[in-house]
């Protein structure tokens, strides 16, 4: 690695001069830093970029995995249901990932790190953003504003929530460079839990990577250690060990660029394009909360002809009654339900749903009497066995005893009448 012609130049140069007052001025970086600036864009495999506010480090690579796939209009209306049918060509989606000098947010954090990659020539062409110092922020955003108008889709992983509010903070506190409006903004991260929490429970990209891609990232950073990592660079240490740092970001988009393929190609088609019957249960969960009851329902049922986990199969025969009673199909309705009873959440709304049947639907207020005693029943166990929440617990109490004193009161006055 070559040697800077002094290492410690930058350091000297930040304790002149503050960084956010170097922000406020329009001279870039200092003409004794300048070689020292151009040995950290090469130590990082990057060039020294330029526009109207300033320098910075660009890196450019091109991936041929993950390959350029075609997006089904269909599948992606029921992901994102209020995203405009026009942003189904993916020739327009921008896939953005960040890393910042912390978590927490607000106006003292810095996307010191931006990257962003789009489909090109069959692969992925990833570009990064790198700050070398905090003045270089006004340039790197503006780059990234001139990136978005030519691909107004963003794609994130959470960006919703962190990502893309942490760089609008940072567009209004330029005063100068206004935030970009995207077309849409498609955020992986609720699709992905709706799909693989029950059966992964985290669903951070890179187990979603790992259990459901099948891709191995080998050695990666464990990014909370990040920040850290860019404040000893700041204080003067060498770039080469923020290369980690680079690679974990490349990395990041794309495993988003490979699940965003993968989770519409399974919502499209999930019966043959699911690995297990939980990935059949998660996209049902999607299509009955997009209003397609009938696909809904055939998607659970098979979901339920493979294996699923006790609570998972409570969970699924529970939505196939609640969608069989919407139809009016309560024989079917009334075998799930019977099916789901247990001492869990679950169970504990099966006996509910009996109980309200034999009362209202069938008129037979002693069997709904004898139900709901057997749901107490199992109240109190599952309380006992510490499976729900005291909390919990009381709410379900009350339903039932409200039910049984109606009930009690109903079958005495059948039997008096009698």
């Amino acid at each position: 690695m070559p040697l800077s012609p002094d290492p410690f130049a930058r350091l000297k140069a930040l304790q002149r001069r503050s960084p956010l007052r170097a922000v406020a001025e329009s001279g870039g970086m200092p003409s004794q830093t300048a070689e020292c600036n151009g040995w950290i864009a090469r130590s990082l495999g990057g060039v020294e970029s330029c526009n109207t506010f300033g320098r910075y480090v660009a890196i450019s690579h091109w991936f041929a995995d993950p390959p350029e796939t075609e997006v089904d209009a269909a599948a992606l209306r029921l992901l994102w249901p209020e995203a405009p049918d026009s942003i189904a060509d993916p020739e327009q989606w921008l896939f953005l990932d960040t890393e910042t000098t912390g978590l927490a947010g607000g106006t003292g954090t810095y996307a010191f790190l931006i990257g962003i990659g789009w489909w090109d020539a069959g692969g992925m062409q990833v570009e990064q953003f790198f700050m070398r110092d905090l003045n270089e922020e006004w340039a790197v955003l503006s780059t990234l504003a001139d990136r978005l108008a030519h691909r107004p889709v963003l794609v994130t992983f959470n960006g919703k929530s962190f990502d893309w509010p942490l760089l609008e903070t940072r567009y209004r506190m330029t005063r100068i460079i206004a935030p970009p409006q995207p077309r849409a903004h498609l955020d992986l991260l609720h699709p992905a839990r709706n799909v693989w929490r029950v059966r992964l429970g985290s669903v951070r990209l890179a187990k979603l990577e790992r259990r459901v891609l099948g891709r191995d990232r080998g050695e990666d950073l464990v990014s909370d250690l990040i920040p850290q990592m860019y404040l000893e660079f700041l204080r003067g240490g060498s770039p080469e060990p923020l290369l980690p740092v680079l690679r974990h970001n490349q990395m990041d988009l794309r495993g988003l660029a490979a699940l965003s393929c993968y989770m519409l190609s399974l919502v499209a088609k999930p019966e043959t394009r699911a690995q297990d019957a939980l990935e059949v249960y998660g996209v049902s969960r999607i299509y009955e909360k997009r209003g397609e009851l009938k696909r809904a329902r055939n998607l659970y049922e098979c979901s339920l002809a493979s294996y699923l986990p006790a609570e998972t199969d409570r969970a699924a025969r529970m939505s196939l009654g609640r969608l069989a009673k919407r139809d009016g199909d309560y024989i079917v309705a009334l075998d799930h339900w019977e099916k789901a009873l247990g001492c869990s959440r679950e169970g504990l709304h099966a006996y509910e749903q009996m109980a309200i049947y034999y009362e209202h639907r069938a008129r037979q207020p002693d069997r709904a009497l004898e139900i709901t005693r057997r749901a107490v029943t199992e109240l109190r166990r599952a309380h006992r066995l510490g499976l729900i929440a005291t909390g919990k617990y009381t709410q379900h109490k009350s339903r039932f005893d409200h039910r049984l004193a109606r009930l009690e009161r109903k079958t005495a006055l059948k039997l008096f009448g009698s």
